[in-house]
């Protein structure tokens, strides 16, 4: 996980807490929660390096359409990336913003 670009983590994230997206449920949620425009080309390189790298599963949906899934080591990624998170954070410590 660590080795991962900053938009592969973001797109990691958002397929793990969707049901089966398509590359443009994904684009969607990626542009309405993060506020910025994300180009095809640069989705769907780095949708396609997840899946070569076996975090996420790749599916026809139907003919045009792919559909995204996170595999166990994908989430077996995000679980060790939480608690590597946490260890810098006591629980009850907030942030100052």
């Amino acid at each position: 996980m660590h080795d991962l670009k900053g938009i592969q983590r973001d797109l990691l994230f958002v397929v793990a807490g969707m049901n089966s997206p398509s590359g443009q449920d994904v684009k969607k949620e990626l542009q309405d929660s993060q506020g910025r425009t994300i180009l095809p080309g640069r989705l769907y390189a780095n949708l396609d390096a997840l899946v070569e790298m076996g975090l996420v599963e790749k599916s026809k949906y139907d003919g045009r359409t792919n559909q995204y899934t996170v595999t166990r080591r994908g989430r077996q990624e995000i679980q060790a990336r939480y608690e590597w998170q946490t260890e810098y954070m006591e629980p009850e410590q907030e942030l100052a913003i």
